[in-house]
């Protein structure tokens, strides 16, 4: 919790990691890497539209495919080599996994941007699992894949001509996804980019985000080596695209590894999945009197290291703040359900104790 591991933020005081064993038992997992599996065939097409549209270029400027970086990096990696502020709420406890005070499980595929152009790379896509303590429920899952891809275009071009084939290169790719379906850019704000733009798509009766991209900013260039180019740089979630495309509705189901689940889809093929159970939902609910530097991911994690995947959804359904103490009161619904069985009342009181038990012990008065 974050009021117990404050060292991290904070040089020079007492320090523990906030990786748990329910985070650590998923790396190593490699979905994205997994031969049919739906992120895999994603990643995949993705990957072939890249080759296809830049095959015509010499060899340097041809993309590069890499998948199998360490998760593991450098503070210096994922903030301050993309400018992140030293005050972003992202370099937070309660929002990014630490191993040490400068070692943290990397929040998205951006950290490695300055280590891959430094080893001469200007244009590639790299992949790999991503960590973030976040909310429950079906969209949300504190492990999640991601795509990072980078052009660098050279010296004798204007940000116009950066910016236009960046449109063109990942407007060309949302149809190569979802065929001639209507696109629209949102301005945004990225620390790392600099104009900064997001890419929607609208798909199945509503608007998807799909992207995040700009130019990079000339100061990682130039501290990557590049002084004086300019370049292009974008962020894809693999989660996110494939529950779309697959109408796959909870994000839990790509960690399954039930038959039923991974035996309906074959590589390269993109198919819609078929629900193979709706086992009955449970609830148990949770009051506490928030303890000092509450943060709800911190609440979260709680959860999900007790209840690992069966908790489908946690969220408030009251809190205030008493007239006489000033203590703030919340109280969480947490919906177990299991995606492959049904679950007994037992199991789930035994779960509702441990996690009752977890909190106490956390320093949580529960009520």
């Amino acid at each position: 919790m974050l009021r117990k591991v404050v060292g991290v933020q904070r040089r020079g005081l007492s320090y523990k990691s906030n990786i748990t064993a329910n985070i650590k038992e998923k790396m190593g997992r490699g979905l994205h890497r997994q031969h049919a599996h739906p992120l895999n065939t994603v990643k995949v097409m993705i990957e072939q539209y890249f080759e296809d549209r830049f095959k015509a270029n010499d060899i340097e400027n041809q993309f590069k495919f890499i998948d199998d970086m360490d998760p593991y990096v450098t503070t210096k990696q994922c903030f301050d080599e993309l400018l992140v502020p030293a005050d972003h709420v992202s370099r937070s406890l309660s929002d990014t996994f630490y191993k040490d005070e400068n070692t943290v499980l990397r929040t998205h595929t951006s950290a490695h941007q300055q280590e891959l152009m430094k080893k001469g790379f200007r244009c590639f896509l790299a992949t790999g699992d991503c960590y973030r303590r976040d909310e429950i429920d079906s969209t949300h899952y504190p492990v999640f894949h991601q795509m990072e891809g980078v052009r660098i275009m050279g010296k004798d071009v204007s940000s116009e001509e950066v910016m236009v084939d960046l449109k063109d290169t990942l407007q060309g790719l949302v149809a190569h996804l979802f065929g001639s379906a209507e696109t629209r850019w949102v301005d945004a704000y990225f620390p790392f980019t600099e104009p900064s733009l997001e890419l929607e798509v609208y798909f199945r009766e509503d608007w998807l985000e799909v992207l995040g991209c700009g130019q990079i900013q000339s100061q990682i260039l130039v501290e990557a080596g590049y002084e004086g180019e300019k370049g292009w740089a974008f962020g894809i979630g693999l989660e996110r695209l494939a529950m779309a495309l697959f109408r796959i509705p909870d994000i839990r189901l790509f960690w399954s590894r039930d038959k039923r689940f991974l035996d309906q889809f074959e590589a390269g093929k993109v198919v819609e999945f078929k629900e193979f159970s709706k086992y009955p939902l449970c609830y148990k609910d949770i009051s506490f009197w928030e303890p000092e530097s509450f943060h709800e991911n911190d609440f979260f994690a709680a959860v999900r290291d007790n209840a690992g995947d069966l908790a489908e959804r946690v969220y408030s359904i009251d809190r205030f703040k008493h007239p006489k103490t000033g203590k703030t009161s919340s109280c969480f619904r947490v919906e177990y359900r299991s995606m492959e069985r049904s679950l007994t009342n037992k199991e789930i009181d035994e779960i509702q104790d441990k996690l009752r038990s977890f909190l106490k012990n956390e320093g949580y008065e529960l009520r």
